[in-house]
């Protein structure tokens, strides 16, 4: 089996597994308690805090751990909201979000709030005046993603971030698909607020963490006792916490991004050579994600190429939205035709993957 679709889910690194294990089978108690055990589940977590912040250039007070990134985008959109209603309730976006941020503006709009999304180019870039334009004095907050999660694309944060900064707004980014795939600093990207996934990034499904700014005050999403800062309510899932900060760990000493790279663009010329006019590459040329290949087959559905080639997991569409033909939201609004988005299969590549792998998959996909 070839694995292609990490930007779905990531296996969990070996070396998360093994520092997770421990807090599986051995240790235990409520990292607010005050004995033995407790104190213990209590460094754990502050260490991973520690990792976390450190991988993303922030303080640790900056950082609170949650169940992903569904969560964190709710917790951004809806925090916000309720905490700055009182200077406007408008917020702009793009179009090509995860749904998590789309569904969560949605549902603002059922509350007396204005959303603004706004649209990106053939290559799923989102133009930074298009934001400016889109700003008004009652704007409280901007929700562009780090990453895009089909094709790739990385859209120009700290200009957007600038942008919104200087007209009052605050700036939040969806940083799930990027952290572990490329440099991820808060700081340089000048956002107040950030969010990420654990399972993108070889730590486990449920676990996540988000960036914010000091100064910052988000109305909780989750209500109870005064856990995370008093930020988010919950025991600490103290295993996957310990899980999550390990990958950061790793991230800060991963160089696996430029072999990535280059497997990808392997992969990519050995469709294009193979196939010619009949495959059709997806997203900005370069400032791509170094392991997301969006491909469209000319003619052919996407799923159906998958399933004429069983040993390769990837996704047809995005993965988040089930297995069923359709045409990708992220595609229209880049002006892909039908018969291309009907086509389109998103090969990601990880940090494992191998060359060999690489090349049985190419002559898998063009025999499917």
């Amino acid at each position: 089996m070839i694995y292609f679709d990490h930007n779905s889910s990531t296996p969990i690194d070996p070396a998360v597994a093994e520092a997770m294990t421990p807090y599986l089978c051995e240790h235990h108690g409520n990292p607010s308690s005050p004995h033995a055990p407790g104190r213990a589940m209590r460094l754990a977590v502050d260490t991973a805090r520690l990792h976390v912040a450190s991988m993303l250039g922030v303080d640790t007070g900056e950082i609170i751990f949650n169940s992903g990134g569904s969560e964190g985008c709710n917790h951004a959109i809806k925090g916000a909201a309720w905490a700055r209603m009182g200077k406007g309730r408008h917020i702009v976006t793009s179009v090509v979000e995860h749904p998590a941020i789309l569904n969560a503006c949605a549902f603002l709009e059922k509350h007396g709030f204005e959303i603004t999304r706004v649209g990106v180019d053939s290559t799923c870039m989102v133009d930074p005046d298009d934001v400016r334009a889109a700003i008004r004095p009652d704007t409280i907050l901007v929700s562009i993603m780090l990453a895009n999660n089909e094709v790739g694309t990385i859209q120009p944060i700290a200009d957007i971030a600038k942008i919104a900064r200087d007209a009052g707004a605050w700036m939040h980014t969806d940083a799930a698909q990027a952290v572990g795939k490329i440099p991820v600093n808060a700081r340089e990207l000048g956002v107040d607020l950030l969010t990420l996934a654990g399972h993108k990034c070889y730590a486990p499904q449920g676990i996540g963490a988000m960036f914010i700014r000091e100064g910052i005050t988000l109305e909780p999403l989750i209500h109870g006792a005064g856990h995370e800062m008093g930020r988010r309510a919950g025991t600490e899932p103290v295993a996957n916490v310990v899980a999550l900060g390990k990958a950061a760990e790793l991230v800060q000493a991963d160089r696996s991004g430029d072999k990535t790279r280059m497997q990808r663009d392997t992969l990519q010329e050995r469709l294009q050579n193979e196939l010619g006019d009949g495959v059709v590459f997806h997203g900005h040329p370069t400032l791509r994600l170094p392991g997301t290949l969006s491909a469209a087959f000319r003619g052919k559905i996407g799923a159906e190429v998958l399933a004429n080639a069983p040993d390769i997991c990837a996704s047809a569409g995005a993965a988040c939205h089930g297995d069923k033909p359709f045409v990708s939201p992220v595609l229209s609004a880049m002006g892909v035709s039908q018969e291309l988005a009907l086509g389109t299969v998103r090969f990601s590549l990880g940090r494992h993957t191998t060359d060999e792998e690489v090349k049985r998959a190419a002559k898998m996909i063009t025999s499917a």
